[in-house]
């Protein structure tokens, strides 16, 4: 299908400024797949290590955790964002459609829409005839619908990038996991995790312009809980065995 996207919306590309926000969607992915990569990977190994398993079943577990984590992601980023660029080109479709039907309702829209943000009724219908001049879809699509062009859906980018930095998160317990010592690899593993997970909290949120204690204190906090109850779990089913 081809993409009716418009591109900027009309506004000029020299007008165009870099934003954070248009980091949005390779860092939503990237930060996710990492933090599951660890987390997922380091409980895996925590729980099997807790449930006394030896050292080949630990590391076996781990990389099969990898890689069925990575492709998971994959999959489930490529579907998800896949979802929501299907519904926002339906909406774009939807929109050319009525300006070609109802002109003047659509118009109508957009002054209404501009009345609603403060502008007075002679200045709202300036402002929507002169946008629906030069780019009437571009106007509905943004004011209207809400749609920018700040972080357009990218499946495949999402999906790639959620798979390599899973990978990437994933390899940080299982190497651990592979040199600690058999006695003490529950707290080798945990240890390095929560490390991994504030370090990915912090480069994330300096990514994100977020303050970074907030946000490292955020993820290890959750995932010392995960390790907590897949340890916990480990060692019941360890002892029924």
């Amino acid at each position: 299908m081809a993409d009716h996207r418009p591109q900027n919306f009309g506004v000029p590309s020299a007008h165009i400024e870099p934003h954070l926000s248009q980091r949005t969607g390779w860092l939503r992915a990237a930060v996710m797949g990492a933090n599951d990569g660890i987390l997922s990977t380091a409980s895996l190994i925590v729980g099997v290590a807790a449930g006394g398993g030896t050292q080949a079943q630990i590391l076996l577990a781990g990389v099969a955790g990898l890689v069925a984590g990575a492709m998971s992601m994959a999959a489930g980023e490529y579907v998800s964002v896949s979802s929501q660029e299907d519904v926002e080109r339906a909406d774009i479709l939807k929109e050319i459609r009525e300006l070609e039907t109802n002109p003047e309702g659509e118009l109508a829209e957009l002054v209404a829409i501009y009345e609603e943000r403060g502008l007075s009724r002679d200045l709202a219908e300036q402002v929507a005839a002169e946008l629906t001049a030069k780019d009437a879809l571009g106007a509905h699509v943004r004011d209207e619908i809400g749609l920018t062009d700040l972080s357009p859906p990218q499946p495949i980018q999402a999906a790639v990038v959620s798979a390599l930095t899973f990978a990437t998160g994933a390899s940080v317990p299982l190497i651990v996991g592979a040199l600690a010592p058999l006695d003490v690899i529950k707290w080798s593993v945990g240890g390095a995790t929560l490390l991994a997970l504030a370090a990915l909290g912090a480069l994330g949120a300096h990514a994100g312009g977020a303050p970074k204690p907030k946000a490292a204190l955020r993820v290890v906090f959750w995932g010392a809980i995960a390790m907590a109850v897949t340890a916990g779990i480990g060692t019941l089913v360890g002892t029924t065995l």
